[in-house]
């Protein structure tokens, strides 16, 4: 009934605070005050209170919060409140670290509400809180290593806390982002990474964000020593042509060009792959004299390399034209009379060459053969093969063969032996 709330009254209002914001950060939103009230059991003229629907939560940051500031309601528990029977309810969307003023009023079932009770105040706490805090200083740290810290992020409120941390270049985020922290107490480590590529000091924000409030705090740190070189020179030929191929009408090729690097050339090299090979005159503007060529396709390639060891070919193909290549005659090595000395089941074959070479035999009862010996292939001028498992008294047909170093073949006419 429309009035007879009046004549109840909220006996007094507690704001319990669980946790301060986060020290030395900046004011956030999302921040929250945990409100705790006792209900109103009788009316003013000392009935019982049989009719009681919600409360009405008034909060503010300047002056009087009721009736008039921000409000919401609060369904009560029951009717008709028992003795010393405590409400709580949370204040969320709050700007964190900032003071509030609050004040509770009850309304009955027909909407008829009581005057406020009397004011309690707050700071709004953040429902996470961040370590370590502040400026956090990674040191020195050598370019081409890496350091690291530790920051904690905790949920200081109860419920559901989730959120991302980021950081600014040459800091990053390694590990344990995003997060979701459920329930008080619970924690999450981020891990922030320092990498220098310069030798300076560097220093960006790092933030950590949930539930719509963000943590801020500063990173420092200093890049020492000096960065390596991993960019490799550029390197052209632009003489006697800047084309891919050429042809030469004489034995040798004069070649000319530029390199270039972002510390230095400190030489340029050329080879032939048909023959040849020697370092050029001069650096980012170099030449070579005479390059000998054979007939045919000469590849050559030029490379530019600094003091890091990076490195850079540029290459010409380059053909003779005019001669045909020549031709060496070659010839095997020359067999002596081969020897052999038979016995029931084996006979040793035995023979000399005129210049050293491998060692082989064929053998078999027909001018087929069929038969071979394992090659032994050590280059010498005195040659022998034991071969065993023949038959008795039996005729065998052999050759001998040798090959010297250049792979050329001599084979024997065919000898025979017979075993005892």
């Amino acid at each position: 009934m429309p009035g007879k709330i009046e004549r109840s009254v909220v006996r007094y209002v507690a704001l319990t605070l669980l946790i301060a914001i986060l020290g030395k950060t900046g004011p956030g939103f999302a921040g929250i005050l945990d409100a705790t009230w006792i209900a109103p059991t009788t009316n003013t003229d000392g009935t019982p209170l049989t009719d009681l629907a919600s409360f009405r939560v008034y909060f503010t940051t300047s002056g009087g919060p009721c009736p008039t500031s921000s409000s919401f309601a609060v369904a009560s528990p029951t009717p008709s409140p028992g003795p010393n029977q405590s409400v709580s309810s949370r204040l969320t969307g709050l700007r964190a670290g900032t003071p509030y003023s609050v004040a509770v009023s009850a309304v009955d079932l027909g909407g008829g509400e009581s005057a406020c009770s009397s004011i309690a105040s707050g700071v709004a706490r953040a429902e996470f809180a961040v370590s370590p805090t502040g400026s956090v200083n990674f040191g020195s740290v050598a370019i081409g290593s890496f350091a690291e810290q530790t920051f904690t992020v905790s949920n200081t409120a109860g419920g559901t806390v989730a959120g991302a941390a980021d950081v600014g270049a040459p800091f990053s985020i390694v590990s344990g982002s995003p997060f979701t922290l459920s329930g008080t107490g619970a924690t999450q480590a981020v891990k922030v990474r320092f990498t220098p590529t310069t030798s300076t000091t560097a220093s960006a924000t790092v933030s950590f964000t949930a539930n719509s409030d963000t943590i801020s705090g500063i990173v420092t740190a200093t890049g020492t020593g000096t960065a390596a070189d991993t960019i490799a020179p550029s390197i052209a030929i632009t003489s006697p042509t800047s084309a891919s191929t050429f042809v030469a009408t004489g034995p040798s090729l004069a070649l000319g060009g530029t390199a270039s690097d972002n510390v230095g050339v400190t030489q340029v090299t050329w080879t032939n792959n048909l023959g040849g090979s020697g370092t050029a005159t001069g650096t980012t503007s170099w030449s070579v004299g005479a390059i000998a060529l054979q007939a045919g396709t000469n590849i050559i390639t030029v490379t530019a390399r600094d003091a890091a060891g990076n490195s850079r070919p540029a290459t010409l193909t380059v053909t003779l034209s005019g001669s045909t290549p020549s031709t060496v005659a070659v010839t095997g090595p020359v067999i002596s009379q081969p020897t052999a000395s038979a016995k029931p089941t084996s006979v040793t074959i035995s023979w000399t060459t005129n210049k050293p070479g491998d060692t082989q035999v064929e053998y078999g009862t027909a001018t087929t053969y069929g038969g071979l010996t394992t090659l032994d292939s050590r280059l010498v001028t005195s040659h022998s093969q034991v071969i065993k498992g023949l038959a008795r008294q039996t005729l065998y047909h052999f050759r001998v063969k040798s090959r010297d170093a250049a792979n050329n073949l001599t084979v024997s006419s065919d000898f025979t032996f017979s075993t005892r």
